[in-house]
């Protein structure tokens, strides 16, 4: 059964078309965010050491993608991985589909 935590996860990828779960001293976490701001893409981004149920949340995160690190990414309702899985995507041309996917009205 879901955790409220993981019911709360859910509800903001939903709700956010690219979303990145993160902590504020995170340089891979920084880089993730600049590399979307490059492309020009809204983001809502979630400092989880800047708020009380971020450990719970990180937990759930894990829950959900087996990842334990941040940043925890997710575009178009999909978990795409970290920072070295975004980069991966911009290199090799699919970061941009994934948006439109995410995007649709763009």
């Amino acid at each position: 059964m879901a955790s409220q935590y993981q019911t709360q996860v859910k509800e903001l990828v939903s709700g956010n078309p690219v979303i990145v779960f993160s902590k504020s001293w995170c340089p891979y976490c920084r880089q993730a965010k600049q590399t979307l701001d490059n492309e020009e893409v809204e983001h809502t981004d979630l400092e989880l050491d800047q708020i009380d149920i971020g450990d719970a949340i990180q937990k759930a995160i894990y829950e959900l993608t087996s990842q334990r690190t941040v940043p925890a990414i997710f575009i178009g309702g999909k978990f795409i991985g970290g920072n070295s899985d975004l980069q991966t995507l911009k290199r090799n041309g699919q970061l941009k589909e994934l948006l439109k996917q995410a995007f649709p009205e763009k």
